[in-house]
């Protein structure tokens, strides 16, 4: 499977999209600070999508995406300790975790698919 035709690989490439144009109005004394860290966990999600896709077993997808669905979470975190500091505001927060949400939906539903797919085998 090719990762670009993924929806959830299109998916994460919008919330990169956002996270980045977000942190560019961080205080810039976050720029190796949170900044840093959000922006590393964001890019994890759709390189280990890609990598995932990549792979020639299932089962190896499958470890990928569970690390796309951790690197999920560390922006989930980050983005709320984002509004609880006041780098952003709270319709900035609602949009990026209705993203997340969506991300998050489509990689369990990708993660039980690649299971089931296994199961069959």
């Amino acid at each position: 499977m090719y990762h670009k035709d993924l929806e959830v690989y299109k998916k994460s490439v919008e919330l990169v999209k956002e996270i980045y144009n977000i942190t560019q109005i961080f205080p810039k004394e976050e720029l190796f600070g949170l900044t840093s860290q959000l922006k590393r966990a964001v890019i994890s999600i759709p390189s280990n999508i890609a990598e995932g896709s990549a792979r020639y077993s299932d089962k190896d997808t499958s470890r990928f995406i569970d690390i796309a669905i951790g690197s999920l979470a560390e922006v989930d975190t980050q983005i709320f300790l984002s509004k609880e500091l006041n780098f952003i505001s709270q319709k900035q927060y609602e949009k990026i975790e209705e993203i997340i949400d969506i991300l998050q939906a489509l990689l369990i539903g990708f993660k039980k698919y690649l299971k089931n797919k296994m199961n069959k085998s």
